[in-house]
């Protein structure tokens, strides 16, 4: 019977010290996953991060408003942002401080309705070109000369990115949208795989991602793919042709970033100033140097 017992309670205390320690294994995984993604969102515990709205452009809009989608969106980055112990600080595109790296980022809608979205664009992936013709408002993504138009049933695009700011920095992440139904579908794959990414690029890297948004009209922002790795195509930097009008990054060429209106501006020629004819006079020829005499 003793013997019987101390088995019994020989077998509790393994099981104690067991679940004890299956506690602490999956306590110190969680942790380190956590300080995984902290790092790759540059939000430690405590910090304050930005979230740049951008601005309802339909028509009748106020300059204030965003669409529903959008506040859908922004819903469930806060939600990522408070899992990560951080703070949100909620900002209109046309009045985030300036400055770069001091707390980390996010950026979303297009460079129509986000003037801070086109400055991002143009500084950190100068090979990406959206249009910016409100007349039309398609959105079309330009990415390594192959563009990418919006479609309520074949699909939408958006581009996810992430930018490492000078210095170490806290980083930018850009989600840029053909339309909300994009933009909270950009969010949405952030917020599910950002552990992948980190693991994949690190959580100092840079890279850009574009995504493609499955039948919207049908499926909303729930079935996205991913198109391709535009990395190495975003940051590099297209040639501007020779005597043609200057091209905004980020814009397509001939329109300006946040105008209320898709009208081309043009962009005028430099001229060399004319230069005046000389009226210095000829110099005189002097004197004839005198002759040697003849012996």
């Amino acid at each position: 019977m003793t013997d019987s017992l101390l088995n019994v309670l020989l077998g509790l205390v393994a099981s104690a010290i067991s679940a004890v320690l299956g506690w602490l294994g999956q306590s110190l995984r969680r942790r380190r996953r956590l300080e995984r993604t902290r790092d790759f969102l540059g939000l430690p515990a405590g910090s304050e991060c930005l979230i740049v709205v951008n601005r309802s452009i339909g028509t009748g809009a106020h300059p204030r408003t965003v669409t529903r989608r959008d506040a859908y969106a922004l819903m469930e980055l806060a939600a990522l942002v408070k899992e990560c112990g951080a703070h949100t600080d909620l900002v209109a595109h046309d009045a985030a401080p300036r400055g770069l790296g001091a707390k980390t980022e996010f950026c979303f809608g297009g460079p129509v309705s986000n003037e801070r979205m086109a400055a991002h664009l143009a500084w950190g992936l100068p090979g990406v070109v959206i249009s910016n013709d409100r007349a039309v408002r398609d959105n079309t993504i330009t990415i390594g000369g192959r563009s990418y138009a919006a479609d309520l049933e074949a699909g939408e695009y958006v581009l996810l990115a992430r930018l490492a700011t000078p210095g170490h920095g806290r980083p930018v992440f850009l989600i840029s949208g053909q339309t909300g139904i994009a933009n909270h579908a950009g969010v949405r794959h952030l917020v599910a795989h950002h552990r992948r990414l980190v693991r994949r690029y690190g959580k100092d890297g840079t890279f850009a991602l574009l995504l493609k948004v499955v039948n919207p009209g049908a499926y909303g922002p729930d079935v996205v793919e991913q198109i391709a790795d535009v990395t190495a195509l975003a940051l590099e930097r297209a040639p501007t042709p020779p005597g043609g009008p200057d091209t905004t990054a980020g814009t397509t060429p001939g329109t300006t970033p946040g105008s209320t209106t898709g009208s081309t501006t043009a962009v005028a020629p430099a001229v060399a100033p004319a230069t005046a004819p000389s009226t210095t006079p000829a110099p005189t020829p002097g004197p004839a140097p005198a002759s040697a005499p003849t012996p």
